[in-house]
């Protein structure tokens, strides 16, 4: 690497960064945030002798490593906070660079693949085609996996300036990855032209790539109207710090404060509580659940709201006489178990439904790969644990309360998963509840990201969002994806308002990922091509 290409990699990382959320009115830096790294690449093939793949990849990776790192610094904050000392920090950095280099490796792969796929065709627009499909399929790969970390997909980046994306009722975020992919690609094929011929028609086809979305977008937008069907719902944030929840706050007293704040807010006509993830601490055994004194102490708050629906985190347990579940964990006392994040809906009748988070946090929540380490499941269980960590569903799920609405319960991690929230809207969720504890991360840009990613469910979605956070930002953000309230970090308080429902499904909800499927399909071809060029074709 030469230090002009050095230089064009970093200004790419620094361009991508400055683009990112919360850095909202920056966004569009994203449709010129790879062009200087196309331009380093086009140094590096054309000059190269030798060892021109490798170059390539360096290249790419300097970018994508410093813009990944950058973007998701709090990862060695929420991990550092657990740990001490320089050893801990040393182990913390460590840890971190597993998120912030496996992302970037995806990406840089991607880059990789394109290389040698145009060293093989002299067709430009088939290489590009390729290095489109390759990069989605990667990012969907890392949507996908038991490594899953998507927060750094492409289509993320316009989170905050939601007015220009209301398209993605149509395309969700990989419409966005595309996009962004299309427009540095066409921005650099008309840097080449006005450098070599002085002409601009590539430079008047890229502004009408950028300006006919946009101007959709903001017409769109200025003239959604929601259907007026009106519950008044108050979501709680009892900012309870998350290192005190299982130590010196006990478990009572956060039930005390969840209901003085609920009810310092609520009204006689109030349908909804929304509490946050994991609101109340002690594992509950679900199949006794209506004899659990926290239970009873929330249907019991919950009796002066006649038509009062209470979703709120939960720690629960199902005991099993045998391993029915890929996580289940074996019982010192006999049999088996399994316990979940979850969330549960409580009603004033005998009715409750429990919803299992299943976007666990790799390495966290959940060991990546279970099947293929289920040999060492007799090792794990000699300890105590399992090769699974907490339990899982397999399935979106949507709670109906004894009215009839269909909430769609999210916990934490779970909403940046776009097709897994459409999921729960395409069996009946009319708006989307989201419940989380996002203090772990301190006051970093992690919890305004988390923050901002939900306006694109509700885009993609056209359901209203209600966020409760443990720590914050709790809030409410409607079916454009405008913020209607939102509360401050660290502060203990309760929001309330008017929500629309709604039951139309949008044509992402309806298709889901297609643009990343037909992404992967068409990289699957990419690839066979290089085999068949390298292996039979020379």
């Amino acid at each position: 690497m030469t230090k002009k290409t050095t230089f064009l990699a970093l200004l790419s990382a620094l361009l991508m960064w400055l683009a990112w959320p919360p850095h909202t009115w920056l966004a569009p830096l994203l449709f010129i945030g790879l062009l200087p790294l196309l331009i380093a690449l086009k140094q590096v093939i054309t000059t190269s002798d030798k060892k021109t793949g490798k170059k390539v990849f360096l290249t790419a990776g300097l970018t994508f490593l410093v813009w990944n790192t950058a973007s998701i610094y709090w990862v060695f904050n929420s991990i550092n906070a657990v740990n001490s000392g320089f050893m801990g920090a040393l182990i913390s950095l460590l840890v971190s660079l597993i998120p912030y280099g496996l992302g970037a490796f995806l990406m840089t792969s991607a880059f990789w693949l394109y290389y040698r796929f145009s060293t093989y065709t002299n067709n430009k627009i088939i290489a590009y085609v390729a290095l489109i499909a390759f990069y989605i399929s990667l990012e969907y790969l890392h949507q996908t996996w038991d490594l899953a970390f998507p927060w750094m997909t492409l289509g993320n980046g316009f989170a905050g300036l939601h007015q220009a994306i209301q398209w993605y009722e149509f395309t969700g975020v990989y419409g966005g990855s595309l996009w962004i992919l299309l427009s540095n690609i066409i921005a650099f094929e008309a840097y080449l032209q006005l450098k070599t011929q002085k002409k601009y028609l590539l430079t008047g086809i890229w502004v009408l790539l950028l300006a006919l979305p946009i101007g959709y977008s903001i017409y769109r937008y200025q003239n959604y109207t929601e259907k007026n069907v009106p519950v008044n719902v108050v979501a709680v944030q009892p900012n309870i710090d998350p290192y005190e929840k299982y130590g010196s706050t006990s478990a009572y007293e956060q039930l005390r404060v969840l209901t003085h704040l609920s009810d310092s807010v609520g009204q006689t006509n109030t349908e909804y509580f929304i509490w946050p993830e994991t609101a109340i601490p002690n594992y509950a055994d679900e199949e006794r659940i209506r004899s659990n004194n926290d239970f009873i102490a929330a249907q019991q708050f919950l009796s002066k709201y006649k038509n009062g629906t209470l979703i709120t985190g939960i720690e629960s347990v199902r005991y099993y006489n045998d391993k029915r579940t890929l996580s289940a964990k074996i019982n010192p006392n006999g049999g088996y178990y399994d316990n979940y994040n979850a969330a549960v809906q409580i009603e004033n009748s005998a009715n409750v439904a429990f919803y299992h988070k299943s976007k666990l946090v790799p390495g966290v929540e959940k060991m990546p790969f279970p099947k293929v380490f289920s040999f060492l499941g007799p090792v794990f269980e000699k300890l105590g644990g399992s090769v699974s960590g907490w339990g899982w569903q397999d399935e979106p799920g949507v709670f109906y309360a004894y009215s009839g609405i269909g909430a769609a319960p999210v916990i934490c991690y779970e909403s940046i998963w776009g097709d897994w929230v459409a999921g729960s809207v395409k069996q009946g969720a009319q708006f989307i509840a989201i419940i989380t504890n996002d203090g772990w991360w301190g006051n970093t840009s992690g919890k305004d990201q988390h923050f901002l990613y939900a306006k694109l469910r509700s885009i993609e979605t056209r359901r209203y969002v209600v966020r409760s956070a443990n720590t914050g930002i709790s809030g409410f953000i409607n079916q454009r994806g405008d913020v209607v309230q939102q509360s401050k970090w660290w502060t203990r308080t309760a929001l309330k308002a008017d929500i629309n429902l709604n039951d139309e499904l949008t044509f992402y909800v309806r298709n889901g990922d297609y643009i990343a499927k037909i992404s992967v399909a068409l990289a699957l071809l990419a690839a066979v091509f290089l085999l068949l060029k390298k292996w039979f074709l020379k």
